[in-house]
């Protein structure tokens, strides 16, 4: 179920192995309060918000007794999913977004396109298998989620960095960027911006 009003957006997926409930506004402030079950995730959704100044609520609960995965994939469709909603038909928005973030030794990239073509260019590599208790590789799972669900091109690049945490950090926080650039409004655009005239 999804409501939106404005440029905002909530909603509720209830599926046998999550619950999640997620309230998303475009034009906030970067108030951010997510518990997810999965702390590692739970802190890099708050760095997304607060760098994309997007207001974002999360509460879910998972199967993750049994591991993060149904958790980490189902919080990507919903956020994708709301984005979705929250842009409508993406009239008068900038379209396209990137930004560079540093986090010590990491430097990362990330570069969007919200034209309804999903597409994930992911090229990060991370020599942990984990931090803390959380899997690195579901780190993709959640970008190919978001995607999908978002009609989002979106392509992530780890320019150089070591430590694993420093990597993901800067990642979400330069996706937070990059997606605020996407989705702010233009007054120049008139309907979605693009030579077709649709995306």
């Amino acid at each position: 179920m999804v409501e939106t009003a404005g440029r905002k957006a909530s909603l509720q997926r209830t599926t046998k192995e999550t619950d999640i409930q997620l309230a998303l506004a475009l034009d906030g402030t970067g108030k951010a309060t997510v518990r997810t079950g999965v702390g590692f995730l739970d802190h890099m959704l708050i760095l997304l918000a607060v760098h994309g100044f997007f207001d974002l609520e999360i509460t879910a609960r998972g199967d993750v007794e049994v591991d993060d995965h149904h958790t980490v994939e189902d919080l990507g469709i919903c956020l994708g999913q709301a984005f979705a909603q929250a842009l409508g038909d993406k009239s008068g928005i900038n379209r396209y977004g990137h930004a560079y973030v540093p986090m010590d030794e990491t430097l990362a990239r990330v570069c969007v396109d919200f034209s309804n073509r999903p597409f994930l260019h992911y090229q990060v590599e991370v020599k942990e298998h984990k931090i803390g208790s959380f899997d690195v590789s579901l780190a993709k799972e959640f970008f190919r989620a978001l995607s999908l669900h978002a009609g989002l091109t979106l392509h992530v690049d780890l320019l150089h960095g070591e430590n694993g945490h420093h990597i993901l950090e800067a990642v979400f926080k330069a996706l937070g960027r990059a997606l605020a650039a996407a989705a702010a409004s233009n007054r120049r655009v008139s309907g979605q911006l693009s030579s077709k005239g649709m995306l």
